[in-house]
């Protein structure tokens, strides 16, 4: 079978319609999920980008394929599970967002990056590995055509194709990274119509190659076809009449977010409210709120309509009776949560839970699962979904197969998620934590290296906004203990044993 894996930047799990949201409307997700399987208890394996996509490509946690924290470069000498397709005769594509190098400015200028938004936005450059220079094949992508940045304020290849198109939108984009500050911002102002967004770039392209492929262009070759929109990831501002669509005035704020009162006093995250208010834990207004929720709505939207006009391509090119497809984000949002906006080191669920949808012909039952699934578990059951022999696989994936649970959503495969976080930003500060959370059915468990003799602990069911924490309550001290003696196990399970050991006794 073929693979069409879409993928989101930053998207709450309970940001579409089929998930329970009263207000957003995403009827082509929504009929994905009533044709395969739809996850309500998906985890990220990490809740920053770099992390969890690298993730996504190795089948390995974080401390193993060594991308710990945003602004690293995922090593070359780690496998992907794309290069294993390639090996076995996938033809293999991605199209937007990849975030396997840092985009950042460097600290070392030496060390260069294929994706640093410095380079892809001058006219001109020298030996930088870019346009012409771009590394092929990229982690076992044979054919790349990429989005880098979010909103609006994007570069790399769909800034070349934006300048074909509309010259003025693509001067007004540059002049947006002017100053930089503006890719922190909430909301970034712009003139750009539907037809030229980001999200129309990943739809064309991406069903320019179903159309190649359908044409037999590559031959008998199936494919694998990454297709990542960089929306509803900050700044955000949805073009045309997906701005308005949604009102902030209807925005019904999150019961928790008050909570931010008590988060002042909260040992481990108290002194990093808006340290980095750009991108991590800001503190927020109900203004700016309702209007950051509307506008996230809005763009979901756009997105739920794009996934539509792929979707309907992949049926009218006769394809979707062999094609996998698997939608998911790489992290989620706090969106208002306890007063906070974006992501960032907190044991709060909704940077954590994340949307997921498998169909796959003859394989899926329809239904809903609340079976435990982490993004780890995804590559080893795409590989064993198309038949890769265990030996031509990645060696030590650590995720499990849940085939399982596809034949039969009412099938348990895991019991518990474990998500690392680690968090570095600048050379020591103003983050450089590191956090292990543990999520079960009924409980979450967050520990803090930093603080020894304090935790999170949260009932799932009974606390869905995570508004007591049960760490310090008497009465769930036995549920503490083997919470944190689970955290510990699973933890050094999860370590890495590179490199191996090469000597016989």
């Amino acid at each position: 079978m073929n693979v069409l894996f879409i993928i989101t930047d930053q998207h709450r799990a309970d940001h579409m319609s089929c998930s329970g949201n009263p207000i957003l409307k995403t009827p082509n997700l929504d009929a994905l999920a009533k044709e395969g399987v739809r996850f309500s208890n998906a985890f990220c394996t990490n809740p920053m980008c770099m992390p969890n996509r690298a993730t996504l490509l190795t089948g390995l946690y974080p401390n193993v394929h060594g991308v710990r924290s945003n602004g690293m470069i995922l090593s070359k000498d780690v496998p992907t599970i794309t290069q294993t397709l390639h090996k076995r005769g996938y033809h293999t594509c991605a199209i937007g967002k990849l975030h396997h190098q840092f985009n950042t400015p460097a600290y070392n200028f030496k060390v260069k990056s294929a994706e640093s938004f410095g380079d892809w936005l001058l006219k001109k450059e020298d030996f930088c590995p870019v346009r012409e220079n771009f590394p092929m094949p990229y982690y076992g992508y044979e054919e790349v055509e990429m989005i880098l940045g979010h909103g609006t304020l994007c570069t790399g290849h769909y800034l070349d194709w934006l300048e074909e198109r509309a010259p003025h939108n693509a001067e007004e984009m540059r002049k947006r990274w002017e100053p930089i500050g503006n890719f922190f911002s909430v909301f970034c102002e712009n003139d750009l119509p539907v037809e030229h967004y980001t999200s129309a770039y990943v739809t064309e392209r991406t069903i320019a190659f179903l159309e190649r492929h359908a044409r037999g262009d590559r031959g008998n070759k199936p494919f694998y076809l990454h297709c990542s929109f960089p929306d509803p990831h900050q700044p955000v501002n949805p073009p045309g009449e997906y701005r308005d669509m949604y009102k902030p005035d209807e925005i019904e704020l999150p019961s928790s977010f008050y909570d931010i009162k008590n988060l002042r006093h909260h040992e481990f995250i108290a002194p990093y409210i808006n340290a980095f208010p750009g991108a991590m834990l800001r503190e927020t207004t109900e203004e700016e709120a309702r209007k950051f929720i509307a506008y996230t709505y809005g763009t979901v939207a756009l997105i739920d309509y794009s996934i539509g006009q792929i979707l309907a391509s992949l049926e009218k090119l006769g394809l979707a009776d062999n094609t996998i497809v698997i939608y998911t984000s790489d992290h989620g949002d706090l969106m208002g949560d306890h007063g906070l906006l974006f992501k960032g080191p907190s044991p709060f669920n909704g940077v954590f839970q994340i949307p997921m949808i498998w169909k796959v012909p003859g394989v899926t039952k329809q239904g809903v699962s609340n079976s435990l699934i982490s993004s780890i578990d995804v590559p080893k059951t795409i590989l064993n979904l198309l038949n890769i022999k265990k030996r031509y696989q990645p060696p030590s994936m650590q995720g499990y197969d849940f085939t399982p649970v596809l034949k039969d959503p009412n099938q348990k495969v895991r019991d518990y998620c474990l998500i690392e976080n680690d968090e570095e930003v600048g050379p020591r500060g103003p983050f450089y934590v590191r956090l292990r959370h543990l999520i079960t059915e009924d409980y979450k468990l967050t520990v803090y290296t930093s603080l020894p003799e304090h935790g999170d602990l949260f009932d799932r069911k009974n606390d869905p906004e995570e508004l007591n924490n049960l760490w310090y309550d008497k009465n769930y001290n036995e549920i503490r203990f083997k919470m944190v003696n689970k955290i510990l196990r699973e933890n050094l399970k999860a370590q890495t044993r590179y490199p191996e050991r090469l000597a016989g006794t």
